[in-house]
């Protein structure tokens, strides 16, 4: 798939260590200017680690997926085909559990073309709706997928460190 000059591939387990420094840098770029150092190192020292990134990349209910520009890499998406809220019900859904673009490269289509490459993916395991959970401040985030169709469903507590946060999560139908 090409969009301008951006490029998206299906990660394989030989991307994890890849995957792990990439699901690092975006997630500590993207939150340390808005949550303490102290937090911050907690959450990536225990929490989100590379060996435990690692081990994501070759389990089954997971996809991942990689934008490049041109040869740089400039995100990456991460599908989980597994548990879902129970405020969802019995809907046959699929979460898309990360969704990063390079903070530099925001608003150069990374995003874009990794959620039109999410949303395909959820087609054609026939998913009848796609959600995800996404930090309540992070209105850049909110509007992106506001965009794209998703309303907030519920409200999750998600654990940074030692701080308690809320999360909303979000949900789009795909077939009505």
């Amino acid at each position: 798939m090409c969009f301008m000059n951006l490029t998206i591939r299906s990660a394989t387990e030989d991307d994890a260590a890849l995957i792990a420094e990439i699901s690092r840098q975006t997630f500590y770029e993207t939150f340390a200017p808005h949550n303490s150092k102290e937090n911050m190192d907690i959450f990536m020292n225990i929490q989100f680690t590379k060996g435990r990134l690692m081990l994501e990349v070759g389990s089954p209910e997971n996809t991942f997926l990689l934008a490049y520009m041109g040869e740089e890499l400039a995100g990456y998406a991460k599908l989980r085909d597994t548990r879902h809220p129970k405020t969802l019900g019995s809907t046959n859904a699929i979460e898309i559990a990360r969704l990063y673009a390079m903070p530099r490269l925001i608003g150069k289509g990374v995003g874009k073309i990794l959620m039109e490459k999410s949303l395909q993916i959820a087609g054609q395991k026939n998913k009848d709706t796609v959600w995800l959970g996404v930090w309540k401040e992070n209105k850049k985030a909110i509007d992106f997928y506001s965009c794209w169709g998703f309303s907030i469903f519920d409200e999750v507590d998600f654990i940074l460190g030692n701080e308690l946060q809320k999360d909303w999560l979000m949900k789009k139908r795909l077939h009505k």
